[in-house]
């Protein structure tokens, strides 16, 4: 069974910046692509970033550039540095694992950018 727990969420203000973590357990996770999505009532779920088992890194078009994915195999942790946040970015983010067919979620956590 695997675990998602994610943190780090919060209110900033235009132009600050935030890093959100996930900490998985239940899974090798090394062997694992993971997800960060994000989704504000009304919107559609979004696709930020990903990062392959590998270290393949892909990002959403609207965060390229203020977005860093990251991970760290030996703390089974992912994370999602995010500068020069926008209003735009608020949501609520989602970490996911990628295991064969299988997308396990996060409770996710809220991200508001407001002044």
């Amino acid at each position: 069974q695997v675990q998602l727990v994610e943190s780090g969420g919060g209110l900033v203000q235009p132009g600050g910046s935030l890093r959100l973590s996930c900490a998985a357990s239940g899974s090798i996770f090394s062997r694992y692509g993971m997800d960060w999505y994000r989704q504000d009532p009304g919107k559609q779920r979004e696709l930020v970033a990903g990062i392959t088992s590998y270290g393949n890194i892909n990002y959403a078009d609207s965060v390229k550039g203020r977005f860093t994915i990251s991970r760290d195999n030996t703390k089974n942790a992912v994370y999602l540095q995010m500068n020069s946040l926008k209003p735009e970015d608020t949501a609520v983010y989602y970490c996911t694992l990628s295991q064969g067919l299988s997308r396990y979620w996060g409770q996710g956590t809220q991200v508001t950018v407001s002044s």
